[in-house]
């Protein structure tokens, strides 16, 4: 059953844990998962989630460990001791997890936790996964897999698998591979189970294989395991050799991190928060775009001098509807252009294409508002000056704004910037700046 939070919940856990009833304490908890355990962690204050968490079994500890988010993971780690991290929790992990783990912790601990690893094997595992380039194939894959060779029998390869899937919590898929560790294929469980066991793995494996390499970035994995439905991927060195398996739960992971840091870019923040975060850490990831922010408005108050408005005060009645109308364009057209880009659906299209196609949208948006515009000005002011003015100046606005907000961020794309930084504040900002100016300056020119 899901497990749903309560206010009630957590006070009774707190209460639990004065009294010191550690029984009754472990007893609320125990049919919970790790991730439920997890989140009541993240809402308690340190002293009780330590002691909480130092009640759980080894297992679910290090389960728990990769649940909870990065702040308190670090400070329940600098609370174990170097054994207790070795013993409770790297060898509970696969590779990956406890790669994870060993990665946050500083580089002298992670030397001492690698070299007090007992499984040889596991602690070269862990450190060449360690080596690897953040937010590349490498380092997100796991060691642990299945493999067989394309000259084995289905009587061995069974056999072989047995051992293999000892060290191994889910199996996803069977590769194969040839003498020389090269990826071959891939085995099906079916036909292991169906075909006679005298017969060659050569004569039934699938040839057909998709694979990455190490250095392949974790956005061109999760797009090849979206495009091809995969729930496995394996990667490959230079060589082709087989290194190790990318699972779609670490490929998840990556999308929810990834779209959480690019929805909090395009809402001028730049750097990755938590809402648990203290005050200074959030004041300080806010506050740059909101300084750019102030600044566009000082600009755009400049722009407003230049042109006298206290001759034609009317004219300040209508900035919040040019301003409004420009930045909601402009975002909306980043917005498409930074999701196509994410996914990487944007088509072959050259830029010449998208210009036009971008143009025509917009064209056709701004028609359909200026006429609209037209027609309830007349009714109000009954000026047509003033209303051909406001409607020439909303369709050149929007015109612009869309164009800005479609190639800002193809462009910061090819300067290899995060295209997420063109939307949101700095679009509005520079939309409602360039807005006022042609605004005012068609203005001074038809009336």
């Amino acid at each position: 059953m899901n497990f749903q939070l309560t206010k009630d919940f957590i006070t009774l856990i707190e209460w639990l844990i004065d009294q010191k009833k550690n029984s009754e304490l472990l007893q609320k908890i125990d049919n919970l998962l790790a991730p439920d355990i997890a989140e009541i962690l993240e809402l308690l204050d340190f002293e009780k989630s330590k002691y909480l968490f130092s009640l759980l079994g080894e297992e679910m500890r290090a389960d728990i460990l990769l649940d909870v988010e990065e702040d308190l993971r670090e400070m329940l780690l600098e609370d174990l001791s170097l054994q207790e991290i070795v013993k409770e929790v790297i060898e509970n992990l696969d590779s990956d997890d406890a790669a994870d783990v060993i990665q946050e912790l500083p580089e002298k601990k992670q030397q001492e936790v690698l070299s007090n690893i007992a499984d040889p094997q596991q602690a070269i595992n862990i450190a060449d996964l360690l080596s690897y380039q953040h937010n590349s194939a490498g380092a997100l894959m796991a060691k642990e897999l299945i493999k067989v060779q394309e000259n084995w029998s289905v009587l061995r390869c069974v056999s072989e698998m047995r051992k293999q899937a000892q060290n191994i919590n889910k199996v996803y898929t069977i590769y194969v591979i040839n003498k020389q560790n090269k990826l071959t294929g891939t085995a099906s469980l079916k036909k292991l189970l169906l075909t006679p066991e005298k017969t060659f793995i050569s004569d039934i494996y699938n040839k057909q294989i998709i694979s990455v390499q190490t250095s392949t970035s974790a956005e061109e994995v999760a797009r090849i395991m979206n495009k091809y439905d995969l729930i496995v991927l394996p990667v490959v060195n230079k060589k082709n050799e087989l290194v190790g398996r990318i699972t779609i739960d670490d490929v998840v992971d990556l999308i929810k991190e990834e779209a959480g840091k690019d929805y909090q870019m395009a809402s001028g923040i730049s750097d990755h928060i938590e809402p648990l975060d203290n005050v200074l850490t959030l004041t300080r990831a806010r506050i740059p775009w909101l300084i750019i922010g102030m600044i566009g408005g000082l600009l755009g108050a400049q722009i407003i001098g230049l042109f006298e408005i206290e001759k034609n005060p009317f004219l300040a009645f209508f900035i919040p509807l040019i301003t409004a109308m420009g930045g909601n364009v402009g975002v909306q057209s980043s917005a498409i252009i930074v999701q196509g880009l994410a996914a990487n659906n944007l088509g072959i299209d050259s830029w010449y294409k998208r210009f036009i196609k971008e143009f025509s949208v917009a064209l056709l948006n701004g028609l359909i508002c200026c006429i609209l515009l037209f027609i309830f000005s007349i009714i109000l002011y009954l000026q047509p000056n003033i209303s051909l003015m406001l409607s020439v100046s909303l369709l050149t606005v929007m015109v612009f704004a869309a164009l800005f907000g479609t190639f800002v961020p193809l462009i910061l794309n090819r300067m290899k910037v995060d295209p997420a930084l063109a939307t949101g504040p700095f679009i509005t900002t520079m939309s409602d700046v360039i807005g006022l100016f042609i605004y005012f300056s068609i203005a001074k020119y038809l009336l």
